[in-house]
């Protein structure tokens, strides 16, 4: 379970921005009158770019909004490791150090973030930039080792690749994300070895098959 904040730093109300009750409603648009509880997961998301994180009021919110008992979308909120409880830095860096990625070196991408933000797995740095915390598999096995930041995926990475991405936005820039040694998509590093032809074929028109003839029988 993703920590929860502690009482002190819980706010006492939440709610919706305009734009974002826009938007709630809109999500909720998206379902049956007898199954709006299916909207519980985007409109926690909304909730928590609105306010950085969700405390237990936004929660509470939520169900109010949606007419669900509270403990279920704490249920789905404890659940999700995407959806924070507490605080967390304006860059939140999710290191994978499940398999492929551990395979690949993700120990040494888990030291190059400690030593550049001089923090741990579960804290912040102390002007509230960065939270450093580790992950299981999120989904981009194929281009190990690899992190998240925010909303996007860093991958094929190294201690340098990992320093540059975090001292650039130490410097108030935006790294390239994606893949850091330049592989296209999740090929092969040496390129394509199979389907090769694609290119060439693409958008030729098949030729027209012809009729078979008809073949006569006995007594035709």
């Amino acid at each position: 379970m993703t920590p929860i904040a502690p009482a002190s730093e819980q706010p006492d109300t939440f709610a919706f921005s305009a734009d974002n009750l826009a938007a709630a409603k809109a999500f909720m648009a998206k379902y049956p009158d007898e199954y709006q509880a299916s909207a519980v997961l985007p409109l926690l998301d909304l909730a928590q770019r609105q306010n950085g994180w969700l405390p237990q009021a936004a929660l509470e919110y939520v169900a109010d909004f949606l007419g669900m008992p509270s403990i279920r979308v704490f249920e789905v909120a404890t659940f999700y490791t995407m959806l924070n409880l507490a605080p967390v830095g304006r860059h939140h860096v999710q290191v994978c150090t499940n398999i492929s990625c551990w395979l690949r070196g993700a120990d040494t991408i888990v030291e190059a973030c400690r030593n550049t933000l001089g923090i741990g797995f579960g804290e912040t740095t102390q002007d509230g930039q960065f939270t450093l915390s580790e992950m299981e598999c999120l989904g981009a096995c194929v281009n190990a080792p690899m992190m998240q930041i925010n909303d996007d995926y860093y991958e094929d990475l190294d201690a340098g690749s990992t320093q540059v991405i975090l001292g650039t936005l130490k410097d108030g820039g935006t790294p390239k994300s994606g893949s850091q040694i330049g592989r296209k998509t999740c090929e092969p590093l040496g390129g394509l070895t199979s389907l090769t032809d694609d290119a060439k074929t693409a958008g030729k028109t098949p030729g027209k098959l012809k009729k078979p003839r008809a073949r006569k029988g006995k007594g035709a």
